[in-house]
């Protein structure tokens, strides 16, 4: 089944899985690609696929397990709750400068509300304010229970607790990043992983004329909002993180310099869920990888960032602190 059908394919998809049918979803620009011939057409495009698939050549994609996609699912729907709620507060903001009101976000304090309940407003206006109250409401509520939902999702899991320690990432990030990436051995390096998240450069170059575009934004979109709300915090609290996106900042600007942390971050969360680390153990696997390059540590860096290090080079580690 080609990805260009994939919007509409789940029911189809469930249908298969009760008749014990294994499901393939297909790339659909590499299948196209291999097509031999100009004329597209239903029947041509069946010969192609059971082609491919007879000598072993079917582009397959990852299809994630039925808990992620729920997940997935889920965390779609609270980004959807979360605009409306913002188009709301923003809506009623504008009324209460309309009517001489300017509080900020102390607009939606308890004293704020009071002060906006009584201010002076003509009657289209009033109605207004009274709908968009009614509106939040429920949709307060609705954020609520989800984020009730997400936590019983990750209770006990021990791989959302390893990614929380990094700072910035919450409960949020840690499901969308371990539901999206799992499992992570299908990715070659972190290149192929920033790829996958829609964080690699879009070049468009010729001879000696270099020009370079910005991220792809391909993959998930709930994914990169989330690591770019994650660097925030992270920049703050994370000193090599900080020093990284000052430096950047002051080269190529605040934005550009958001979207390169977020893509870093992004990395060190596939470092951690690569190699079963925490946030304390990926700091000193880069401190001694660190000092390695220097000529001051252990003279095999691989062996710390990569794959998990042995005792005897946990020990060395340890001694040499």
């Amino acid at each position: 089944m080609p990805d260009n059908k994939r919007s509409v394919s789940p029911w189809f998809e469930r249908l298969l899985e009760e008749l014990d049918c294994e499901v393939w979803l297909g790339h659909a620009t590499e299948i196209r690609r291999r097509a031999r011939w100009r004329q597209k057409n239903d029947r041509r495009d069946a010969e192609l696929i059971l082609d491919l698939m007879l000598h072993d050549e079917f582009p397959r994609l990852h299809r994630p397990a039925v808990q992620s996609r729920e997940v997935l699912r889920m965390l779609r729907y609270r980004q959807k709750l979360i605009k409306i709620r913002t188009m709301s507060k923003n809506s009623l903001q504008a009324l209460a400068l309309q009517s001489g009101l300017a509080k900020g976000s102390r607009l939606f304090t308890k004293d704020g509300q009071q002060q906006l309940g009584t201010a002076e407003m003509s009657p289209v206006m009033q109605w207004q304010r009274e709908h968009w109250l009614q509106l939040l409401e429920p949709l307060n509520q609705q954020l609520l229970e989800t984020m009730a939902w997400f936590k019983a999702q990750s209770k006990g899991d021990i791989c959302i607790s390893r990614l929380r320690t990094h700072p910035g990432i919450g409960l949020l990030t840690s499901l969308c990043l371990m539901h999206t990436l799992q499992p992570v051995s299908r990715f070659r390096n972190s290149r192929k992983v920033a790829a996958y998240a829609g964080f690699d450069p879009v070049e468009r170059s010729s001879a000696e004329r270099k020009c370079f575009l910005g991220i792809s934004k391909a993959g998930s979109r709930v994914l990169r909002y989330l690591l770019v709300e994650a660097a925030h915090t992270a920049i703050r609290k994370d000193e090599d993180l900080k020093r990284f996106y000052k430096r950047l900042a002051d080269r190529r600007g605040r934005p550009k310099a958001k979207v390169a942390a977020a893509r870093k971050l992004l990395i060190r969360a596939y470092i951690m869920m690569r190699d079963e680390i925490d946030y304390a153990e990926f700091r000193h696997r880069a401190v001694a990888a660190r000092l390695a390059r220097r000529g001051q540590g252990p003279a095999g860096p691989e062996v710390l960032i990569g794959q998990p290090a042995s005792a005897e080079c946990r020990d060395q580690l340890t001694s040499q602190h």
